[in-house]
């Protein structure tokens, strides 16, 4: 605040005698930029760089900014009774002036005490995140610009990931310290998590460290290093942001989760609700997918137009259908459709809602509408591992078994911690059978059904491709392990699962089974 004007960086508004003053939002950030940093010289080319980005622009575009904040304050070039200019220099804001404390937003929910209380602060909204530019240690040289530009990228992706709010490059860069104090910085932009790092430049070599902190505790949710050739910077530093998307997808959901176990039931919001879903819904079995679906269904109750809570349910539904849970397979058929189309309705740009029209797909043996809706779940989150990994599947059974292999690698470089972990592997073990490599299908099927999370289907998988590479024992062993599992399993069973379209392929399997009493 300066004489009768107020500058609300929360409302992005200029307001004089209460009256709000049109800027354009260049010269308000033009004019913020000033203001907080009053104390001192502002330098023509830290303006460009915040205001722009660091984009080359002419000296005319920096002057007529200037201009414009000037004529919004009532200032001009002559009387510069707010805006300074030191001629090849910078600038700087010389009015007296002084921040008024931003007001404290209370709702029903912030009330809640104790355990409650922390699971919907910083907003009972879905997660949100700021990037923040990441320190540089070392002599940069030409690659000084690394420290910003790689937190840039991550913020333009994780923006279309839209299950999390994402803080815009204006407001999260300009926290830029040697050590940033990450509650304050979850205080002063209303975030949950922030996402800082460390790019070290020794000779050659560059080293970045990145972690992710909880903004409500300082706790430290994931951590990351990647080292590589400095020259190799711009080849592969579209795969260092790729695996952090990918473990952001895994780690924040997780902790939403952990989070959401404090509270009471009866005070879970809907995101809270929603994120304890996900957690019952990826351990694959007949108790847990229903505590999932009452969790889903609770999150549609308190926000009846949250798209992902449905898209849950629709998942929850076809785990009932894939896996056998239920008695009524074909209503649980309809419900998964239904659930997904109603999510599409509220968000057609959510890569997990298309993910799970695609699979509802997969129950009606329709591979090819399947695939549509996957590659859409893949174009709007190129980084989206579940995604990739269920095309990966559509593709294997239906006959493309290089394709399935090759979306299969990615799923899991991509998500080498995801819970659908052994899924990958047993599709990739599928689609070297598809090929006719029985050797490296039987290995991977192996390991898929002794990974964390295998269901009774990846044990069939296994059986199947032992069989197929001639290992009679280890067959039989997998089938002990399938009928204990599950006494009920058939032939039948496994195609309505696996509906491959491959002929060669079916017969071959087919005989495999039946071959091992099935």
């Amino acid at each position: 605040m300066f004489d009768d004007f107020e500058l609300d960086a929360g409302k992005v508004e200029l307001r004089k005698a209460g009256a709000n003053v049109g800027v354009e939002p260049q010269v308000f950030s033009l004019l913020l930029l000033l203001v907080e940093n009053r104390e001192r010289l502002v330098s023509k080319d830290e303006i460009i760089e915040k205001i722009w980005d660091g984009r080359i622009v002419s000296e005319s575009a920096l002057t007529s900014r200037i201009k414009f904040a000037r004529q919004a304050l009532g200032d001009d070039g002559k009387t510069q009774k707010y805006i300074r200019t030191l001629h090849g220099q910078g600038f700087r804001f010389v009015a007296e002036a002084r921040t008024a404390g931003r007001p404290k937003i209370e709702t029903a929910l912030t009330k809640l005490g104790g355990a409650a209380k922390s699971v919907v602060d910083a907003g009972a909204a879905k997660p949100s995140i700021a990037v923040l530019p990441f320190r540089l240690v070392g002599i940069a040289g030409p690659y000084a610009t690394i420290a910003d530009a790689l937190p840039h990228e991550l913020i333009s992706e994780l923006s279309r990931l839209r299950w999390l709010f994402v803080i815009a490059r204006a407001s999260s860069f300009r926290f830029r310290s040697t050590d940033p104090d990450i509650e304050q910085v979850g205080k002063a932009l209303n975030v949950r998590y922030c996402l800082s790092g460390i790019v070290e430049i020794a000779g050659d070599r560059l080293n970045i460290a990145v972690e992710l902190a909880d903004t409500r505790d300082g706790g430290v949710v994931w951590g990351d290093r990647f080292s590589c050739n400095i020259a190799d910077i711009h080849e592969i530093r579209g795969q260092i942001i790729s695996k952090v998307i990918a473990a952001l997808e895994i780690y924040i959901p997780l902790n939403e989760a952990r989070a959401a176990r404090l509270a009471s039931p009866e005070n879970l919001d809907a995101w809270a609700a929603y994120h304890l879903g996900l957690q019952h819904m990826f351990r694959f079995n007949a108790k847990d997918n229903a505590e999932a679906t009452a969790m889903f269904e609770c999150a549609i109750a308190k926000e009846p137009d949250f798209a992902r809570a449905h898209a849950g349910l629709s998942f929850t539904h076809f785990q009932n259908v894939f896996l056998r849970y239920s008695g009524e397979l074909q209503a649980d058929r309809t419900a998964a459709r239904r659930y997904a189309e109603r999510g599409i309705e509220l968000d057609r740009l959510d890569p997990f809602v298309n993910f799970t029209m695609g699979r509802a797909h997969w129950l009606e043996s329709d591979l090819d509408g399947s695939l549509s809706w996957l590659d859409r779940a893949i174009s709007l989150s190129p980084n989206y591992a579940q995604g990739v990994y269920a095309k990966s599947w559509a593709d294997t059974i239906s006959g493309r078994g290089a394709a399935g292999e090759e979306n299969a690698n990615l799923a899991m470089e991509l998500s080498p911690l995801d819970p659908f972990f052994y899924a990958m592997l047993g599709t990739r073990a599928l689609s070297h059978l598809v090929r006719g490599d029985d050797r490296a299908a039987a290995r991977w099927a192996d390991e898929a059904a002794r990974a964390p999370g295998a269901h009774v289907l990846i044990a069939m998988i296994a059986m199947v491709t032992s069989n197929l590479n001639g290992e009679r024992d280890k067959a039989a062993i997998w089938a002990a392990n399938v009928r204990e599992r599950n006494p009920n399993v058939t032939k039948e069973y496994f195609f309505q699962s696996f509906p491959f379209k491959d002929e060669k392929s079916r017969a071959r399997i087919s005989k495999a089974i039946s071959e091992l009493g099935f």
